[in-house]
């Protein structure tokens, strides 16, 4: 199976979501389609024109967005005295309410990767009666023990990357909570010098913790700084809040999807996110097929590629 051609958005704007923030969207595809909406990972990754081409254009209302502070969202976290206070997992919840609502959509189909995943789990959670489907890649539920492992214990498999991460912190702060020193590093000092140098060392991690993938190359956004300090301020924010969610909250509530159908796409070697995670919400999620690519890490594969698509074209009629 073959990804659909590129496409430019039909639509886009600006919505005020209250708080000083402006959210941007764009709508591409059939505007009488199945609307479905796109949520990116990170959190702060910023919405990708490529998400879009797993999606027939022709059946479906594609809606992308940029959460608060990333991407063409402003005010952008890539300026050192942007405020994150007012992003949390709550708020961005609400803001895709409110884009539901502003653009008059009464239920859609929510495609979630990585950080994603967690962002639709909770909406669907929040407002399931919303939900037509769920298609999820690359599975997290954003646990603190999820948090702990990814920059961690996953240190154990690349020790010498981990303690160049592990270094970039002060020295008091280097066996206690890496992602809470490396958030007041990114939100709370007065430096920009400082929060660049540590927003470099958050993303050489990142990079590090996918490089025993097939395939692996290194991300050509990490090289933008700009980028590499919005990513890194946004991420370490959520993970040093455990994402505002109770631990386990996902587990938790997931009686609230019965009835909303999904499909679970996840990379037996995606070394930061551990198969067990997309195991246990399957098990508590009756309505949801799990589909373990074995040949694969967080990126996917052509494998991952070939079930994202078969579950677009499942879902392109859901009502």
């Amino acid at each position: 199976m073959q990804r659909h051609p590129a496409i430019e958005p039909y639509q886009s704007g600006m919505l005020d979501v209250g708080d000083g923030h402006r959210m941007y969207w764009e709508a591409s595809g059939n505007p009488a389609g199945t609307p479905i909406l796109l949520l990116h990972g990170g959190p702060g990754a910023g919405s990708n024109p490529g998400a879009r081409r797993h999606w027939d254009p022709a059946r479906y209302r594609i809606i992308q967005l940029d959460q608060r502070n990333c991407g063409h969202s402003t005010p952008p976290a890539s300026d050192p005295a942007t405020d994150l206070s007012t992003n949390t997992t709550p708020h961005l919840i609400a803001d895709i309410e409110l884009l539901r609502e502003y653009l008059g959509i009464d239920r859609w189909v929510l495609w979630g990767g990585s950080w994603g995943v967690t962002l639709a789990l909770v909406y669907a959670q929040a407002y399931p009666r919303r939900v037509r489907a769920l298609v999820l890649e690359a599975v997290t539920m954003t646990r603190r023990s999820d948090v702990h492992w990814l920059y961690h214990e996953t240190g154990r498999f690349l020790p010498e990357q981990w303690f160049r991460f592990r270094a970039g912190v002060a020295e008091a702060d280097r066996d206690g909570d890496l992602v809470a020193a490396y958030h007041r590093l990114l939100n709370q000092s007065s430096d920009p010098d400082v929060m660049r140098q540590a927003a470099q060392d958050w993303c050489d991690w990142e990079d590090a913790a996918l490089s025993l993938e097939p395939g692996w190359r290194p991300s050509e956004r990490f090289t933008d700084p700009d980028f590499r300090l919005q990513f890194a301020r946004i991420v370490s924010h959520y993970f040093s809040h455990g994402a505002w969610l109770d631990e386990g909250q996902i587990l938790r509530d997931a009686h609230r999807l019965a009835g909303i159908p999904g499909v679970l796409i996840h990379g037996r070697l995606d070394l930061g996110g551990p198969l067990d995670v997309p195991w246990l919400l399957a098990r508590s999620w009756p309505d949801a097929e799990l589909h373990v690519v074995a040949e694969a890490g967080h990126r996917g594969n052509e494998r991952t590629t070939e079930l994202l698509l078969s579950a677009a074209d499942r879902f392109a009629d859901a009502v």
